[in-house]
């Protein structure tokens, strides 16, 4: 059976509640809503207006995690503090109750029984209370990924700093000192990524949905503090409650475009063997591939 995936080329704040409800679901308990805060410096991140209105219309608590890479990226969300800070300047909080779910310790682990790479994965601990869960995904290009969207925000999004050490040397270290030296192959950083995410859906079976933004299509991601400039129109919103279908399905909007930039950015999703990522996922057995694209 194909999975259901809405999609409309409005790009508007009032959009993204109304591809929500298209989802017939109702997230019960405390929400959490996962976002890309921003990297400082990075000029594509969706803003916390663009947000607003679906993340009140849930009562929601945005929830974000410290970063892995080290100040020689440029990043300041690697620490507590700065991270903190960041979200107070991007204006997060102007809005929304926020939380670091991973300002203190310890961090929760997640057994992966099935996993291709990981048998664990290092959350941070606040998610333990959260009753469900959106995940809002800026769909972009990933200098390491290939692409950012559902999957990757279920995996390195909500991962710890040990967690995202974990998946980036596809088990090897979960000190984040340590894992640029024995940073995963092509094959295994996105099988490490699809199993990571697995262990999220899991935990929030039944509680959770996806939205995916395509707009300010740059080959970068936002947690670059210096990205290229967006090289695609924007295409619009997508949601699911499948975050296989949802990522295929962006992916399929990319290639079947015939803006003259769709080849820069493929090349950067193909170089990196960012599809993989979506293979491994459906190969685990937590989504689709097939999918019903349902444009309103």
């Amino acid at each position: 059976m194909r999975s259901k995936v809405y999609f409309t080329r409005e790009l508007t704040p009032e959009k993204v509640v109304e591809i929500y409800h298209k989802l017939g679901i109702e997230l019960p308990g405390k929400v959490a809503v996962k976002v890309h805060s921003g990297e400082k410096g990075n000029q594509n991140y969706l803003h916390p207006e663009f947000w607003r209105p679906v993340v009140d219309e849930l009562h929601g608590t945005i929830v974000e995690c410290n970063t892995a890479y080290g100040d020689a990226s440029g990043g300041v969300r690697d620490h507590t503090e700065s991270h903190l800070k960041l979200l107070e300047e991007h204006g997060w909080n102007k809005y929304f109750n926020v939380d670091l779910m991973d300002a203190e310790g310890p961090d929760v682990v997640w057994p992966i029984p099935c996993g291709k790479i990981l048998k664990e994965n290092h959350v941070g601990k606040n998610i333990m209370n959260y009753d469900s869960i959106l995940v809002l995904a800026h769909f972009k290009g990933h200098p390491m990924g290939g692409y950012g969207g559902a999957i990757k925000q279920l995996a390195i999004g909500c991962a710890s700093r040990a967690g995202k050490a974990l998946i980036h040397s596809a088990g090897k270290t979960d000190d984040r000192f340590k894992t640029w030296e024995q940073h995963a192959s092509s094959v295994e950083f996105p099988e490490a990524m699809a199993d990571a995410a697995m262990s999220v859906v899991d935990h929030f079976k039944g509680r959770i949905a996806f939205i995916n933004v395509m707009k300010n299509l740059s080959v970068d991601c936002d947690c670059c503090a210096v990205a290229e400039d967006p090289c695609m129109k924007d295409i619009g919103i997508l949601a699911s409650l499948d975050p296989v279908a949802i990522d295929q399905a962006c992916i399929d909007l990319v290639v079947n475009s015939d803006d003259p930039g769709r080849e820069h950015f493929m090349e950067r999703v193909n170089s990196r063997n960012g599809v993989h990522t979506i293979e491994a996922a459906a190969e685990l057995g937590y989504g689709s591939r097939e999918y019903e694209l349902i444009e309103f």
